[in-house]
Order: structure tokens, then sequence, then C-alpha cells
């Protein structure tokens, strides 16, 4: 009879040993900058046929307390495929405050055809407890097209495919404000009518 008591107690004790242990770790690391950052990249096609990529780089400190010498740098953009034309794939900031978000925005040309997955871009960062500096990595981009084949758009093509999704819809509020117009509006007829009885 003792034996499932004496456990139970065992089991109690760790549980509240480790309830204790992720609290304490949860207070330690709560005092440190905690960077979020996202890569995001869209395609540009110029009337030339040339094609631009547009990246921006949003870093989000969602930590407690300030991130020093944060320096953003995004080399995952081959020279030979792509020729940077504003802007530049590195960036540096003396600080970044707790709950802070600092932005960079870069434009590059493509100079290659092809299918191009963009790795994430380093983030180092300072804080004042520890001598080495802290590394965090952007969110990658999905897959981009560069310079793919595309048929040209046709220009009443965007009208098409909003008849084809919405369409019964568009029929059956047009019905019922043209009845709603007839049923409020007197007819002419009636108001000739009307005129010559006078």
């Amino acid at each position: 009879m003792a034996d499932p008591i004496f456990k139970s107690l065992i089991a109690l004790a760790l549980l509240a040993s480790v309830l204790l242990c992720s609290s304490s770790l949860t207070v330690a690391t709560s005092d440190v900058p905690f960077i979020l950052a996202h890569k995001k990249a869209s395609l540009n096609r110029l009337k030339s046929g040339a094609e631009r990529v547009s990246v921006t780089i949003d870093i989000y400190n969602q930590g407690s307390t300030t991130a020093y010498d944060v320096s953003l740098t995004d080399d995952s953009w081959p020279n030979d495929k792509f020729n940077v034309i504003s802007g530049s794939t590195s960036k540096t900031w003396e600080r970044l405050d707790a709950g802070g978000i600092v932005s960079h925005t870069f434009e590059l040309e493509a100079t290659q055809k092809g299918v191009y997955s963009g790795e994430p871009a380093v983030i180092k960062f300072r804080i004042p407890t520890k001598a080495a500096l802290q590394e965090a990595f952007s969110t990658p981009i999905l897959p981009l097209d560069v310079l793919a084949d595309r048929p040209p758009e046709k220009k009443l093509e965007w009208v098409n495919r909003l008849l084809a999704k919405y369409g019964s819809l568009i029929s059956v509020i047009s019905i019922v404000v043209l009845f709603i117009y007839l049923v409020v509006t007197p007819s002419k007829s009636g108001a000739k009518a009307s005129k010559k009885r006078r």
C-alpha cells in the first residue's frame, strides 16, 4: 500500500521540479532580443522584356531587450544571374529596440531565365550579456520563375474571369435592381394620361 503512495509522491516531485526548471529557463531567456525576419520577393516584367525582382526584408525584435549592431546580409542572389539595380544586398542598423521593426528593400534585374529559389537572409546582432555575435535567419522565398515565357494577357480577360466566377450573381442583382427601378419610377404613359385628363 505504501508503494503506490510513494510512487505518486515521486511523480509529483518530478513534475514540480520540471515546472520550476522550465519557468526559470523562461525567465532567463526572456531578457534577450528575439529576432524574426520575413523576406519577400516579387517579379515585375518591364515593357522592354526585362524582369526585375523587388526584395523586401522586414526584421522584428520580439524580445524584451534591445539588439545592437544589427546587420543584414542577403548574398543568396548569384552575380551571374542578377544585377543590383537599386539599394544593396546588405544593411546595418545601430540598434533595434524591443518591439521595433526595421525594413530594407533592394531591386535586382534578372539576366538569365530559370526558376530561382532564394535562401534566407542572415541577420547578425549583439546583445550586452554575450561577447559573440548572435545570428538569425529570415524566411526563404518561394521559387521565382524568372523571365518565364508568359502569354500576353488580353485586355478584357479579367472581365471574362469575373463573369465566369460571378456571372450568375451579377445577373440576379441586375434583375432585382431593374425590378425595383420599374416599381419605384412612374411610367411615362401614365404621366401623359394624367396630363390629358386635366
